[in-house]
């Protein structure tokens, strides 16, 4: 495949019919990306909301638990080691297995181990070692997302790039039903009738289940082909290797966008404000009206996470018929305004159909949203630094919400949740001009 700088649109959208449209996701490429979708989507949650659920119950109050999610920002700032895992050769590990490869196996590893501790440390006695587990498992998980991404990338054509989100994000919410609702219901499993409040060894139990889970990532990633490898000429000193390692990446995509690369930024930068914020605060909202783990895990996420899957695969069918910025916007206004939907059920106590209703509402948009937007950041890279501008633009995704998100706690004990969620619901706004600047600026320059 030659290196191509893709574009938003799909060139043979016109002429795909509805049925080869959908006959996209059986292709291997594609079947691929359902289990590594699942390695990357299984730590995410273990370091963000299933903790966050896990440290309220044992105690820790919720300004504590925002800032906590600070943790998550390892996730923004991936960029910074991104060009080592596009350009620098793992010793052996490269030259047997490929460089996407061998970073992936790495990337796992340190995963595994970081679950590993968090399931062996108590929150109750210190904070401290559960944070640096934590730390270590996100940023496996980023440097897993980095190498990922690239091999994503450069496994198929731009025509493809949306199906292979659309399986990709597949394996990333059955992931997330797992590290979800898997973990709560075994936690709930282990533990000991009649003895109220948080135990250790039920939470133990479930993460490090959770660290088994990961060799599913691992057995694929030894049984996956490596993408075909892009000739780099040899760098003849550190300088050399770090401008084109580094400078090159950034400055194509520069030169690329011109003007419109700050717009195309600041879009991705604040995407995903109203999720991101909201999220912070939805585990500990639950535990806080009073649903049980077993309601949390069948409503939130199992039922949820289809409803996810199912905007997924919509999204990723309209992006393809539609064309992504359209389904871009679309995916905006729904999460924006399924925010409000929590504002109205904070106000209703523990009831159980309301949030029924209320998840379906918002998972099904956040699908749709998920699906058109990984899409629109693929279409933006150049596949000969594909995991560098990608890991700079999902990185760019999450800095400032996750730097906002870390006082959702704070803002949740001094207002309240329904206010809180009016508020991130508001965040979304300015995401709708973007959009539309975006989808302007782009039909200029066709034009």
């Amino acid at each position: 495949m030659s290196d191509h700088t893709p574009s938003t649109e799909p060139q043979a959208r016109g002429r795909r019919s509805w049925m080869a449209a959908w006959r996209v996701y059986l292709e291997p490429a594609s079947l691929r990306m359902l289990t590594l979708g699942f390695a990357a989507g299984l730590p995410l949650l273990l370091v963000l909301g299933t903790l966050s659920f896990r440290l309220r119950e044992a105690g820790i109050d919720r300004t504590t638990i925002g800032y906590l999610s600070w943790v998550g920002l390892a996730y923004a700032f991936k960029w910074v080691w991104s060009p080592l895992v596009d350009r620098l050769p793992l010793p052996v590990a490269t030259r047997l297995l490929g460089r996407r490869r061998s970073w992936l196996l790495l990337a796992q590893g340190m995963v595994i181990a970081g679950l590993v501790g968090m399931a062996l440390v108590d929150p109750r006695d210190a904070l401290g070692p559960m944070v640096w587990f934590a730390l270590l498992a996100a940023f496996g998980s980023a440097t897993q997302d980095i190498a990922l991404d690239a091999f994503r990338i450069e496994s198929a054509d731009v025509d493809r790039q949306a199906a292979l989100a659309a399986t990709y994000q597949t394996g990333y919410r059955l992931a997330m039903i797992w590290a979800g609702a898997g973990v709560l219901w075994v936690a709930a499993r282990m533990e000991v009738a009649g003895v109220e409040g948080y135990q250790l060894q039920a939470w133990r139990a479930a993460y490090l289940v959770m660290a088994v889970s990961m060799l599913v990532g691992t057995i694929t990633v030894l049984l996956s082909p490596e993408p075909d490898p892009r000739p780099m000429p040899p760098a003849k000193n550190a300088m050399q290797w770090l401008r084109g390692a580094v400078v090159e990446p950034f400055a194509d995509f520069i030169t690329r966008y011109r003007w419109q690369a700050a717009l195309i930024l600041s879009l991705i930068a604040i995407y995903r404000i109203s999720d991101v914020v909201m999220g912070i605060m939805a585990n500990p909202f639950y535990v806080d009206m009073g649903y049980t783990k077993d309601e949390v895990a069948a409503i939130t996420k199992i039922f949820g996470v289809v409803m996810t899957l199912a905007g997924t695969f919509i999204g990723g069918v309209l992006s393809m018929r539609l064309g992504v910025m359209r389904v871009l916007m679309l995916g905006a206004v729904l999460s924006a305004a399924s925010n409000l939907l929590f504002a109205w059920l904070a106000t209703r106590g523990h009831d159980f159909h309301g949030l029924v209703g209320v998840i379906s509402a918002d998972n099904l948009s956040g699908g749709i949203a998920s699906a058109a937007f990984i899409a629109y950041l693929s279409s933006l890279t150049n596949v000969r630094y594909s995991a560098t501008q990608y890991a700079l633009f999902s990185s760019m995704m999450l800095l400032l919400p996750k730097w906002i998100a870390g006082f959702s706690g704070a803002f949740v004990d001094a207002n309240g949740y329904p206010l809180f969620f009016i508020g991130t619901a508001l965040l979304g706004l300015p995401v709708l001009l973007l959009v539309a600047l975006a989808s302007r600026a782009q039909k200029t320059v066709r034009k």
